[in-house]
């Protein structure tokens, strides 16, 4: 009985409410006119929308009814958003003139001595492109690398790489780093829109009888995707029979230890300058970042180069790049190699268009703020889901997976996960705020409807 009363008393409460708004929209008629008045009607319909939903009861513990919410919550303001604006309100000193005056007669011409031309008829309007023709023309615009950057960039690159393993070598010879190698969606044509950023890599050899890796969900941060390197045997192989040993943390090997090392060797003990005047360019490090970062500035281009020590053991590709907070001992598992192997072994087994796809992907999300966070990473692991599903990756299905794509992240936007294509269990959504989810759902959402609204240029 109660709930009853409580439901009557809700339709009562909304009964209020409609009465209130149809007259003021019977009101609005004679006021604004019918033009302002249908202006009201849609922003009141999405505004009532919104008041009935944040009134009426939902299930807690249903997460379909949250994710219709969610869906929802993007529909109405995708309707408030549309919403024209009003006509201008006239001056007060213009309400002395009829509110449909009469057009000004236009002045009389000149009297030239040769007759006017006449307008000429073009007999072929210009034909509306499709959507396929559409994300072509917005790739080749927009998103090809001068070749002067894509010869240049790789070539100053390795130069700077070759000096810095140099400095290692002789600094460092205790401690047995690997061969630097340059890394990236420039070298790998996987959605670079300008030859501005390279990864260099720079392998940490571990000797395997003295260290073993703890699986992310066995770590104190309970992420499947942070792993951590332990030191084993010290009763038969004590501290110092790993040159390594003097970055351990406890057990472990601490990526924020060699982090920290590397950083003051690149800020304090490297001569760059010298090294900048014998490449025709000025390097420096970012002092305050807190990643290993050089900023490169060429007389053609402006690159920034990133270091990762990373520690490939066990089928596992490990970066020092731990989550901000107090734990140091963190390291970042990276699919980036077997990301970019398994689409270019789908594409050479269909001669398929995921790559092409995903540049042009890349492109849009990097170019439009709301959507940064989604390139690289996510947007490989949907296409590489999408493709166990769909099967057609053909050049003219071009559109339908770009489409279907966009389809795709918005479902996995209103679950909040995303799961990794090499390991279900990791999320790659975990470290998006929730502000940000909606965001990119209500962006993506009116995309679904107007694909090309992406494909504008910001």
């Amino acid at each position: 009985m109660a709930e009853f009363t409580r439901r009557r008393g809700e339709r009562q409460a909304d009964g209020g409410l409609g009465s209130v708004l149809d007259l003021l929209l019977a009101n609005a008629r004679l006021v604004l006119g019918v033009s302002g008045a249908a202006v009201l009607a849609v922003a009141t319909l999405a505004v009532k929308r919104l008041i009935d939903r944040a009134t009426s009861p939902r299930d807690e513990g249903d997460p379909k009814a949250e994710q219709k919410t969610l869906e929802e919550s993007w529909q109405d303001l995708a309707l408030i958003k549309a919403t024209p604006k009003p006509p201008k309100k006239q001056r007060r000193e213009d309400l002395s003139e009829p509110l449909l005056s009469p057009a000004r007669p236009a002045p009389e011409p000149r009297v030239c001595s040769a007759p006017p031309e006449a307008p000429r008829v073009d007999p072929s309007p210009p034909r509306c492109l499709t959507l396929q023709e559409k994300l072509l023309s917005h790739y080749s615009s927009w998103l090809a690398v001068p070749e002067a950057q894509v010869s240049l960039v790789p070539q100053l690159a390795r130069n700077i790489c070759a000096q810095l393993q140099n400095f290692l070598r002789s600094k460092c010879p205790e401690l047995p780093f690997g061969t630097l190698f340059l890394s990236g969606p420039l070298l790998d044509g996987l959605g670079a829109l300008a030859a501005d950023h390279l990864h260099l890599m720079l392998p940490v050899v571990l000797d395997t009888a003295l260290w073993s890796l703890i699986p992310g969900e066995d770590t104190v941060v309970r992420n499947p995707r942070y792993w951590m390197i332990k030191r084993t045997d010290l009763e038969y192989f004590p501290r110092g029979c790993s040159p390594w040993d003097r970055f351990t943390v406890g057990q472990y090997l601490s990526s924020n230890a060699l982090n920290e090392t590397l950083h003051k060797m690149l800020v304090a003990s490297i001569n760059w300058p010298a090294i900048g005047s014998l490449l025709g360019s000025v390097i420096h490090p970012v002092v305050a970042s807190q990643e290993l970062k050089l900023e490169v500035k060429h007389d053609q281009v402006e690159l920034s180069i990133t270091l990762f020590p990373m520690v490939a053991m066990e089928d596992k590709v490990l970066l020092a790049a731990p989550p901000e907070g107090l734990v140091e001992n963190l390291w970042l598992e990276s699919f980036y190699r077997a990301e970019v192997s398994k689409v270019k072994e789908l594409d050479a087994g269909d001669s398929g268009v995921r790559q092409h796809c995903l540049r042009i992907l890349n492109g849009v999300c990097k170019s439009h703020p709301a959507l940064r966070k989604l390139s690289g990473s996510p947007l490989t692991h949907v296409i590489l889901h999408l493709s166990a599903t769909s099967s057609d990756w053909t050049e003219e299905s071009l559109a339908d997976r770009y489409q279907q794509v966009l389809e795709e992240l918005v479902g996995y936007l209103e679950q909040g996960v995303l799961p990794s294509y090499f390991n279900h269990k990791i999320n790659l959504f975990c470290e998006l705020l929730e502000e940000e989810i909606d965001e990119m759902g209500f962006t993506l959402y009116r995309a679904i409807s107007e694909p090309e609204l992406l494909l504008q240029e910001k």
